[in-house]
């Protein structure tokens, strides 16, 4: 099995710059230097620096709350966790509460921090923190959605029905779902 060397070291950021900003995005050109001396100019999507939770709602051991909602960037309704973004002076697990509340309408009692991932981190600066939610109460929250989300519970033990469902794509829900499962076999 190969291993990482730890000693290699990050390049050197000569000049970074900002191409293009939207109300969503912004896209900075990155100038750096590769510890063999190469130089080569890359480009990326900047993330909010306090990222986004996902939230797997356990309504109890076996049953997830999945929303069915609109994603613009594939052009169809999809299947995946409630999430959103952390807002200013907001923790990680308030976070998640919240958007629990506002996308399933339901709270937890307890709440867990599993991991932390990142997605195609080669052009986007973006940390999504996946969180467990469990003992779950009744609780609404007006979002900020365009129309109202379906909530669909689904039985983790039929995960790979799930994971057959052409809407089930989003691969940071996937990766939490197995997550939970795995700690639920423990």
């Amino acid at each position: 099995m190969e291993r990482v060397n730890p000693e290699r070291k990050p390049p050197q950021v000569l000049k970074t710059e900002v191409c293009a900003q939207s109300r969503l995005f912004t896209v900075e050109s990155i100038d750096l230097r590769f510890s063999n001396g190469v130089e080569a100019q890359w480009e990326r999507l900047k993330g909010s620096s306090r990222g986004a939770v996902l939230i797997v709602p356990m309504l109890d051991e076996d049953t997830v709350l999945l929303i069915r909602e609109y994603a613009a960037g594939v052009e169809r309704y999809e299947l995946a966790l409630p999430k959103g973004k952390i807002d200013p002076g907001e923790s990680t697990l308030d976070a998640a509460n919240r958007e629990m509340m506002e996308e399933v309408g339901y709270g937890a009692k307890r709440l867990t921090h599993l991991d932390s991932v990142t997605i195609a981190p080669g052009y986007l600066s973006h940390t999504t923190h996946i969180v467990l939610g469990e003992e779950l109460y009744e609780q609404r929250l007006e979002g900020d959605e365009p129309e109202e989300v379906e909530v669909i519970p689904w039985k983790l033990s039929e995960l790979s029905s799930l994971l057959a469902h052409p809407e089930m794509t989003e691969a940071r829900s996937i990766a939490a779902l197995f997550m939970v499962r795995e700690r639920q076999q423990q």
